[in-house]
C-alpha cells in the first residue's frame, strides 16, 4: 500500500477491545436460550451445559488468545490457519476454508441476535406475524450496518458506551435473582436427573451446544487485531478477561433466574428475563428489562458484524477473495463494502428459523474452523520457531486437548443433519478452492507444474 493512501488506524485499547469481546457474547442469546437449554435435560441439571461450556471457552479462550498475541493481523484465522498449515501449501485451502464458511456462517450470528430482537419485541407490542417479526429483524441489521459506517475510534467508544449498559443489564437481573435464592427451586432435580445412561451424555452435549452460542464472541477481537494499539499484550488479555467475567455473569443469571421462575414453568416460557422481572417487580419494570435486553441484543449485533466487516476485507488484501471487499473509506478509514456486503447478508439470513440460525453457526463453525484452529496451536509451536508467541497458553498440552476435546462432543451430540450440512459446506468449500487454485495455478497444482 502506498504512502498516502488510506490505513486501518489502530485506535482499540484494553477496554474497548474487552467491551467489544462481551457485548458479542452477551447478546440476545442468554436471554432466549435459556429454556431450551433447560428443555435439553428437561430439568435444571441442564445448567451442566453452562459449566462444561464455560470450561470448552476458557480453554479455547486461550488457543485464541496465543495465536492472537502471535499473529495480530486483521482477519484473526485467516492468519492462524494459514501459517500453522503452510502459508505456500495447505495453509492457502485452510484460509480459504475459513473465509468461504464466514461468508455464510457470520451473517448467520448476526441474524440470529436479530430474529431474537424480534421475538423479544412481542413481549412489548404484542404477537408479530411472521413477516412482521422477519422485517424487523432484517431492519435491526440495517440500522447496525449504517451505525458501523464509521472509522475505528468512533466505533470503539460506542463500543464502551454499550458495554456499560449490556453488563449493566445482566448484572441488574443476576443480583436479583440471587437476592431471592432459593435452593429448593434451583436444585428441584427430576428423579433420575443424574443417571449415567446415553440420553443424559446427549443430553449434556445438546446443552453445551446451547451454552457454546451464548459464549461465542470471546475471540471477536481477533478479527480486527489489525487495529488494536500492542496487540501482543491487549488481545490475550481482552479474551480471558471476557470469558472469565461473562461465564460468572451467566452462572449467577440462571442460577437466580431459577430462583423465582420454578424450570417447569421456565422451560415454556418465550422471554424468561422479562417473565422473571416482572414476578419480582411488576409489568413496568419487567417492560424497562425487555428494552435493556434489546439494547443488549442491538450491542451484540454491533460487536459481532464490526468482526466479520474486517475478514473479507484482510483477505481481498492478500489478494485470496474478490477485489471490491478490499475498499476502505476514502476518508474514515474502514472496509466500506465489506461493511454493506455483510449487514445485507445478515439481514437475507434473518428469514431463517432462529433455531436452525443457532446450531448452523455452532456445528459448521467446529467442522470447518474450531478443531483444526486447536491444532494450529502445536503445529505453530513445531513448525514455526521463526513466530514470536507473546503469550503461552499455561498448561499446554493439556488446555489445547480438553478445547479439542469439548468441541468433538459437542459435535458428536448435534445431531446428523448439521454435521451433514457442515460436511457439505466443507466439501463444497474444499472444490472451490481447487477450482481456484487450478485458474490461478496455486498449491496443489503450483507443485505439479
Amino acid at each position: 500500500m502506498q504512502t498516502g493512501e488510506p490505513r486501518l488506524i489502530r485506535g482499540v485499547g484494553i477496554w474497548g477491545a474487552t467491551a467489544s469481546n462481551m457485548i458479542t457474547m452477551i447478546g440476545v442469546g442468554p436471554f432466549i436460550t435459556i429454556p431450551i437449554l433447560l428443555a435439553k435435560m428437561n430439568g435444571p441439571q441442564a445448567m451442566l451445559g453452562w459449566v462444561l461450556g464455560a470450561v470448552v471457552a476458557l480453554c479455547d479462550g486461550m488457543v485464541w488468545a496465543e495465536l492472537g498475541a502471535a499473529l495480530p493481523g486483521t482477519g484473526g484465522p485467516l492468519h492462524f490457519l494459514s501459517e500453522a498449515y503452510g502459508p505456500k501449501t495447505l495453509g492457502r485451502m485452510m484460509s480459504f476454508l475459513f473465509i468461504w464458511q464466514s461468508i455464510f456462517l457470520l451473517p448467520i450470528n448476526a441474524a440470529s441476535g436479530a430474529v431474537g430482537f424480534a421475538q423479544y419485541t412481542k413481549f412489548l407490542v404484542g404477537n408479530l406475524t411472521w413477516s412482521q417479526e422477519k422485517l424487523l429483524a432484517m431492519a435491526v441489521c440495517g440500522l447496525t450496518t449504517l451505525m458501523l459506517y464509521r472509522d475505528i475510534r468512533a466505533i470503539s467508544k460506542l463500543s464502551i458506551a454499550m458495554w456499560i449498559a449490556v453488563v449493566a443489564t445482566v448484572v441488574w437481573i443476576a443480583a436479583s435473582g440471587l437476592w431471592h435464592f432459593d435452593a429448593k427451586r434451583v436444585l428441584d432435580f427430576p428423579p433420575g436427573a443424574f443417571s449415567p445412561n446415553p440420553a443424559f451424555f446427549a443430553g449434556v452435549g445438546g446443552a453445551t451446544l446451547i451454552a457454546m452460542y451464548d459464549y461465542a464472541g470471546y475471540g471477536n477481537i481477533c478479527y480486527f487485531a489489525g487495529e488494536v494499539r500492542n496487540p501482543a499484550r491487549v488481545v490475550p488479555r481482552s479474551i480471558l478477561c471476557a470469558v472469565v467475567a461473562v461465564a460468572i455473569l451467566y452462572m449467577a443469571m440462571n442460577v437466580g433466574i431459577l430462583s423465582v421462575v420454578p424450570w417447569r414453568e421456565a422451560i415454556r416460557s418465550t422471554a424468561i428475563a422479562s417473565d422473571f422481572v416482572q414476578k419480582l417487580y411488576g409489568t413496568a419494570a419487567a417492560q424497562v428489562v425487555t428494552v435493556l435486553i434489546l439494547w443488549t441484543t442491538l450491542a451484540s449485533l454491533f460487536a459481532g458484524l464490526l468482526g466479520a466487516s474486517r475478514i473479507p476485507f484482510a483477505a481481498a488484501v492478500q489478494g485470496r477473495f474478490f477485489e471490491p471487499f478490499a475498499r476502505l473509506h476514502p476518508t474514515r478509514a474502514f472496509p466500506s463494502f465489506s461493511v454493506v456486503f455483510m449487514g445485507a447478508a445478515s439481514a437475507l439470513a434473518c428469514l431463517l428459523p432462529l433455531e436452525t440460525l443457532v446450531n448452523a453457526f455452532v456445528v459448521i463453525q467446529i467442522i470447518v474452523q474450531f478443531m483444526a484452529q486447536v491444532l494450529a496451536v502445536t503445529l505453530i509451536r513445531r513448525n514455526r520457531p521463526d513466530i514470536e508467541r507473546p503469550y503461552s497458553m499455561p498448561l499446554y498440552p493439556l488446555t489445547s486437548v480438553l478445547a479439542f476435546v469439548g468441541w468433538f462432543y459437542i459435535l458428536a451430540a448435534s445431531g446428523f443433519e448439521y454435521i451433514a450440512a457442515g460436511v457439505a459446506l466443507l466439501g463444497v468449500g474444499i472444490a472451490a478452492y481447487l477450482w481456484r487454485a487450478s485458474r490461478g495455478g496455486e498449491w496443489p497444482f503450483a507443485a505439479v507444474r
